[in-house]
């Protein structure tokens, strides 16, 4: 059967799965609990079209698989599999619509649309699947991109682990995190997020030239564009200081601060 075929039919599983699943339990955080899963499935079904004998493929899904076991690490650490493990917005979402309103919202966004990305992104396995070739320099390159991107992502959740966890303990100077990392970017784990699905669509175009399958990596970077505003206001409206913190510094790609004003 055709790679993309099955690629389809698991998407429609998983899209059904994590719907039922929400509309039975009422915690709508389902796909957020596959979503370091699914994605190294689609890409394995591609390699393994190709009989696990490309080595494009075959490193494009040893790094996706590496990025599924950190993110799956971070977020069982969080708790997020735990019963009771919702994102906190779903409860601010459904405070501010009608209950149909956030079920249309629950199938048409949270499941159907969040899923569809997750293929999405994944589909530049397709492009190297059907335009298969030597493994060359451009492909060490991505690779090592890719690489270096999932590093600074491991360092900035490991930064915001700790000061949770010294939050938690009342140990921490700030209400937010400041420091490390976030004093360059106040998402630098949204970056890097985003910055590996640039680098897995930069091996389909090392594969096959510019194609449609470099959408799936702008539709999660406008996923995340929106996720970022939304998540702001949250945090701004507990914390009033948050706005000397977005003024100072970058809202998403890693940045020096802006130096604060000499005070009189």
């Amino acid at each position: 059967m055709d790679a993309l075929r099955v690629c389809l039919y698991v998407f429609a599983g998983v899209t059904l799965g994590t719907w039922v699943m929400s509309v039975l339990t009422r915690e709508y955080s389902w796909v957020d609990r596959i979503w370091s899963i699914v994605p190294v499935v689609y890409v394995a079904i591609f390699a393994g079209a190709a009989g696990f004998g490309d080595a494009r493929l075959d490193v494009m899904f040893a790094l996706v698989t590496l990025w599924g076991i950190r993110l799956t690490f971070n977020f069982a650490r969080k708790g997020g599999y735990a019963r009771g493990g919702e994102d906190y917005r779903w409860a601010v979402l459904r405070e501010r619509m009608a209950p149909w309103q956030f079920q249309v919202f629950n199938f048409f966004f949270i499941s159907l649309y969040q899923n569809a990305i997750l293929l999405l992104i994944t589909l530049p396995a397709y492009t190297a699947l059907e335009n298969r070739g030597s493994f060359g320099v451009a492909d060490v390159v991505v690779a090592a991109v890719f690489a270096a991107f999932l590093v600074g992502e491991t360092v900035a959740d490991q930064q915001q682990w700790v000061f949770h966890r010294e939050k938690h303990a009342g140990r921490a100077s700030t209400r937010f995190l400041q420091e490390g990392l976030f004093r360059w970017s106040r998402h630098p784990n949204f970056f890097f997020e985003q910055a590996q699905w640039w680098a897995v669509a930069a091996f389909g175009v090392v594969a096959g030239g510019l194609q449609w399958t470099v959408a799936g990596a702008v539709l999660l970077t406008l996923l995340f564009v929106g996720s970022t505003k939304f998540t702001e206001s949250i945090t701004r409206s507990r914390y009033p200081e948050y706005a000397d913190y977005q003024r100072r510094t970058s809202p998403v790609v890693p940045w020096p601060p802006k130096r604060e004003p000499a005070r009189s």
